[in-house]
């Protein structure tokens, strides 16, 4: 069964570079491991890493390796994991869950079932070189999992992503494509009363490059979902930047080749949140007014 969503007006438009937020779930409270041991575990994920402080609320790391300059001198980027609190099954509308679709037989019941949360999130990290924060983040995670082995998923709010956390514990990818798999969604959405399908990426922002957004018809909307998937991680690993009006590779019977051409402009989003997009103008399959 299709929901039906309204384009929300009164939304806040998203801020390229915010922090980079992971919401852990659980089915019974967690303590917070001892200090020694999640200091341990973050040098060996992260680098030489400090505890920069432990209260009531959360516990802080200092990145030592990750270095910004910022106006008042070089800092260090943070790391901060909260201590556990409730979770509330509504906190997380129907809009977002109609987008998780790589944890979709499980959503409701994770929702259900998980009562408590952890949050863990990165600061000062804005003004990283794109991919070195894509690395920490990422890295960050796999110490939280090895942190929480009683984690039942991982909700990723930048982009809406949920994953079980044996999947994200098993995960095959590496380096930079670990953040276009777990910090990088691409939504589906069939505009009421078309056969027009708006397909977009969220997540891209947070590394302030811009997301993409495809408003088409007649073409296979998953040959569209991995075209979004694959020029996100081209962008991210070959900090490649896409200029208004440039052309990309198209799709031609579901696979990406140069025979085809998309031009690309920059625009606002169409769906929520409102946010710099690519939007590819598809040729002959491009909606709405070109």
């Amino acid at each position: 069964m299709e929901e039906i969503f309204h384009k929300k007006t009164d939304e806040m438009d998203c801020q390229p570079g915010g922090p980079f937020v992971i919401q852990m779930l659980f089915k019974n409270p967690v303590e917070l491991p001892e200090r020694e041991h999640m200091t341990d575990v973050m040098q060996r994920h992260i680098g030489t890493t400090e505890c920069s402080c432990c209260d009531d609320n959360m516990v802080g790391f200092t990145a030592l390796d990750h270095v910004v300059e910022l106006e008042e001198g070089k800092r260090s980027a943070q790391l901060f994991i909260s201590t556990c609190s409730d979770f509330e099954e509504d906190s997380i509308d129907d809009f977002q869950k109609n987008q998780m679709w790589d944890c979709k037989d499980d959503r409701d019941r994770i929702f259900h079932e998980c009562k408590y949360q952890v949050f863990a999130t990165d600061m000062l990290a804005t003004a990283l070189p794109r991919q070195e924060r894509a690395n920490l983040d990422m890295d960050f995670l796999e110490a939280l999992v090895e942190l929480f082995p009683t984690c039942e998923a991982f909700y990723f709010q930048n982009c809406g992503k949920l994953f079980l956390a044996e999947d994200v514990k098993n995960c095959q990818f590496t380096g930079l494509n670990r953040f276009i798999r777990f910090g990088v969604n691409v939504r589906f959405f069939h505009i009421s009363g078309s056969e027009d399908i708006v397909v977009d990426t969220i997540g891209m922002e947070t590394l302030c490059l811009p997301d993409f957004q495809y408003y088409f018809h007649d073409m296979n909307p998953n040959w569209v979902v991995n075209h979004g998937y694959n020029m996100a991680s081209y962008i991210l690993n070959q900090e490649t930047i896409i200029g208004n009006g440039d052309a990309i590779m198209g799709i031609l019977q579901g696979t990406m080749t140069k025979d085809v051409q998309w031009q690309c402009y920059h625009k606002k989003s169409l769906i929520n949140p409102s946010r710099d997009v690519i939007d590819v103008n598809m040729g002959r399959y491009a909606a709405g007014n070109r």
